[in-house]
Protein backbone atom coordinates (compact mmCIF):
# COMPACT_ATOMS: atom_id res chain seq x y z
CA UNK A 1 0.00 0.00 0.00
CA UNK A 2 1.35 3.40 -0.88
CA UNK A 3 0.79 6.71 0.89
CA UNK A 4 0.62 8.87 -2.20
CA UNK A 5 -1.93 11.65 -1.91
CA UNK A 6 -2.44 11.30 1.87
CA UNK A 7 -1.45 14.67 3.25
CA UNK A 8 -1.47 15.68 6.88
CA UNK A 9 -0.88 13.80 10.09
CA UNK A 10 -3.55 11.85 11.96
CA UNK A 11 -2.25 12.02 15.56
CA UNK A 12 -4.27 8.89 16.38
CA UNK A 13 -7.50 10.90 16.44
CA UNK A 14 -10.72 11.05 14.50
CA UNK A 15 -11.18 13.84 11.99
CA UNK A 16 -13.32 16.19 14.09
CA UNK A 17 -11.10 15.82 17.15
CA UNK A 18 -7.98 16.37 15.04
CA UNK A 19 -9.45 19.55 13.52
CA UNK A 20 -10.38 20.82 16.99
CA UNK A 21 -6.85 20.10 18.22
CA UNK A 22 -5.24 21.99 15.34
CA UNK A 23 -7.60 24.95 15.70
CA UNK A 24 -6.96 25.11 19.42
CA UNK A 25 -3.20 25.07 18.91
CA UNK A 26 -3.48 27.77 16.24
CA UNK A 27 -5.54 30.02 18.53
CA UNK A 28 -3.05 29.50 21.37
CA UNK A 29 -0.15 30.33 19.05
CA UNK A 30 -1.83 33.51 17.81
CA UNK A 31 -2.79 34.66 21.30
CA UNK A 32 0.56 33.88 22.97
CA UNK A 33 2.95 34.30 19.98
CA UNK A 34 4.80 31.15 21.11
CA UNK A 35 3.81 27.68 22.33
CA UNK A 36 5.60 24.47 23.21
CA UNK A 37 4.14 21.23 21.86
CA UNK A 38 5.35 18.02 20.25
CA UNK A 39 7.46 18.34 17.14
CA UNK A 40 4.90 16.65 14.89
CA UNK A 41 2.08 18.93 16.06
CA UNK A 42 4.29 21.98 15.59
CA UNK A 43 5.11 20.94 12.03
CA UNK A 44 1.45 20.37 11.27
CA UNK A 45 0.17 23.69 12.63
CA UNK A 46 2.95 25.60 10.88
CA UNK A 47 1.48 24.60 7.51
CA UNK A 48 -1.99 25.86 8.24
CA UNK A 49 -1.07 28.89 10.37
CA UNK A 50 1.23 30.33 7.72
CA UNK A 51 -1.65 30.16 5.27
CA UNK A 52 -3.85 32.02 7.76
CA UNK A 53 -1.21 34.74 8.18
CA UNK A 54 -1.06 35.17 4.40
CA UNK A 55 -4.84 35.57 4.30
CA UNK A 56 -4.69 38.08 7.16
CA UNK A 57 -2.02 40.15 5.40
CA UNK A 58 -4.34 40.64 2.41
CA UNK A 59 -6.97 42.30 4.63
CA UNK A 60 -10.63 42.86 3.83
CA UNK A 61 -13.92 41.74 5.28
CA UNK A 62 -14.15 38.50 3.30
CA UNK A 63 -10.70 37.42 4.50
CA UNK A 64 -11.62 38.32 8.10
CA UNK A 65 -14.65 36.05 7.83
CA UNK A 66 -12.49 33.25 6.43
CA UNK A 67 -10.18 33.58 9.44
CA UNK A 68 -13.10 33.50 11.88
CA UNK A 69 -14.45 30.36 10.21
CA UNK A 70 -11.08 28.59 10.22
CA UNK A 71 -10.09 29.53 13.77
CA UNK A 72 -13.52 29.32 15.46
CA UNK A 73 -12.45 32.34 17.53
CA UNK A 74 -13.33 35.93 16.74
CA UNK A 75 -10.74 37.23 19.23
CA UNK A 76 -7.88 35.25 17.66
CA UNK A 77 -8.95 36.26 14.14
CA UNK A 78 -9.10 39.94 15.12
CA UNK A 79 -5.73 39.74 16.85
CA UNK A 80 -4.17 38.10 13.79
CA UNK A 81 -5.74 40.53 11.33
CA UNK A 82 -5.35 43.80 13.25
CA UNK A 83 -2.16 43.35 15.29
CA UNK A 84 0.04 40.54 14.02
CA UNK A 85 -0.31 40.66 10.23
CA UNK A 86 0.52 44.39 9.84
CA UNK A 87 3.75 43.92 11.84
CA UNK A 88 5.05 41.08 9.66
CA UNK A 89 7.36 42.41 6.96
CA UNK A 90 8.15 39.18 5.12
CA UNK A 91 6.33 37.36 2.31
CA UNK A 92 6.55 33.84 3.73
CA UNK A 93 8.24 31.86 6.48
CA UNK A 94 6.39 33.58 9.31
CA UNK A 95 6.94 30.85 11.91
CA UNK A 96 10.02 29.26 13.47
CA UNK A 97 10.23 25.80 15.03
CA UNK A 98 12.99 25.16 17.58
CA UNK A 99 13.53 21.77 19.18
CA UNK A 100 13.11 21.83 22.94
CA UNK A 101 14.32 18.42 24.13
CA UNK A 102 12.21 15.46 25.16
CA UNK A 103 9.20 15.26 27.46
CA UNK A 104 9.88 13.52 30.75
CA UNK A 105 6.87 11.20 30.85
CA UNK A 106 6.81 9.60 27.41
CA UNK A 107 10.08 10.89 25.88
CA UNK A 108 8.17 12.66 23.09
CA UNK A 109 10.25 15.21 21.18
CA UNK A 110 9.12 18.73 22.06
CA UNK A 111 9.38 21.88 19.98
CA UNK A 112 8.69 25.56 20.49
CA UNK A 113 6.89 27.27 17.62
CA UNK A 114 6.89 31.06 17.46
CA UNK A 115 6.72 33.97 15.05
CA UNK A 116 10.02 34.94 13.42
CA UNK A 117 9.33 38.69 13.69
CA UNK A 118 8.93 40.36 17.07
CA UNK A 119 5.24 41.11 17.57
CA UNK A 120 4.23 43.93 19.91
CA UNK A 121 0.73 43.57 21.34
CA UNK A 122 -1.25 46.20 23.23
CA UNK A 123 -0.29 44.50 26.51
CA UNK A 124 3.42 44.93 25.71
CA UNK A 125 3.02 48.64 25.04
Amino acid sequence: MHRHGYKGRKFGRETDKRRALVRGLQCSLIENQSITTTLEKAKEIRRSTERLVTIAKKGGLANRRILIARLNSIEAADLLMDTIAPQIKRDSGYLRIERAGNRKGDNAELATISFVDNIETKEDK
